[in-house]
């Protein structure tokens, strides 16, 4: 499917979610054949959970879903680019905009952003 090396890579390409308008970088997740082609269908962002094993629509629980602008294949087919509209204002299943809100600073992780939400609120069980 599109050149994308699936089976090379154990069934599961990585995907880096990027905001469409701001550029920035959002989240790393996985796809599957299925997950890619869910997303496509559907227009919101979906992947693979390593963990649970199964598919899974980004913001389902939390609301903070992705819908899709564009889907990007690298040149060697083995990394998903995809931009999105993030809505809900946070990708993060922490309760931060980006998954990447801590810089490393010498020996020393340094938050760089403040929460959008508290997850304990929102992953009620």
């Amino acid at each position: 499917m599109f050149d994308l090396e699936f089976e090379k890579m154990g069934g599961l390409v990585p995907a880096i979610v990027q905001d469409d308008a701001s550029g920035d970088v959002l989240m790393l997740a996985y796809m599957n054949a299925e997950a890619l082609t869910a997303t496509l269908e559907s227009g919101e962002a979906t992947f693979f959970s390593r963990s649970r094993q199964e598919l899974w629509i980004k913001g389902k629980t939390s609301g903070h879903v992705q819908r899709v602008r564009s889907v990007h294949i690298d040149c060697d087919g083995d990394a998903i680019l995809v931009r999105v509209e993030q809505v809900g204002g946070a990708a993060c299943h922490t309760g931060y905009r980006s998954c990447f809100h801590r810089r490393v600073e010498g020996q020393t992780l340094i938050i760089e952003d403040e929460p959008v939400f508290d997850p304990k609120e929102v992953y009620k069980k």
